[in-house]
């Protein structure tokens, strides 16, 4: 397994770095349950805005630990709720968030006044990436 290094992280930011659907997976009572969310990547995380009460939060609440797939990318990783999207230590995240999520962000499925819309923040462990005929076992965990 290799650290995320330039090309890795130029390959995880090109592909990522804006909305992106990926599969999450999550475990409850040690049954898996695989949803598609939008996803924004950024220096070895994925956020996800989402709801608080929402069986996804509640799995991840008991079970941290979290599988993600994307487009040519399998990870593993350790999700948290940074809470409410509009509170002031999220404004900057909130701020890449709603350019990555311009398209569809206002079209009335969240509802920003309501203090249970949150962001989800997926550290990532480790990963398989494959790009251009190569395949890379990143561990995410070292610099």
């Amino acid at each position: 397994m290799q650290k995320l290094n330039s090309e890795t992280k130029e390959i995880m930011t090109q592909r990522f770095g804006k909305d992106t659907i990926l599969a999450l997976a999550t475990l409850e009572n040690g049954v898996p349950y695989v949803r598609n969310v939008n996803a924004y990547y950024e220096d070895g995380t994925f956020y996800i805005i989402t709801y608080a009460l929402s069986n996804k939060m509640k799995q991840i609440e008991n079970n941290p630990k979290v599988a993600i797939a994307g487009d040519w990318f399998t990870g593993h990783g350790s999700g948290t709720s940074l809470g409410y999207f509009g509170k002031e230590e999220n404004e900057a995240i909130a701020k890449k968030l709603k350019a990555a999520f311009s398209a569809w962000i206002d079209n009335g499925h969240n509802n920003f006044d309501d203090e249970n819309t949150c962001i989800l923040s997926i550290t990532l462990t480790d990963g398989i990436l494959f790009s251009q005929g190569k395949k890379y076992d990143i561990d995410f965990t070292t610099n």
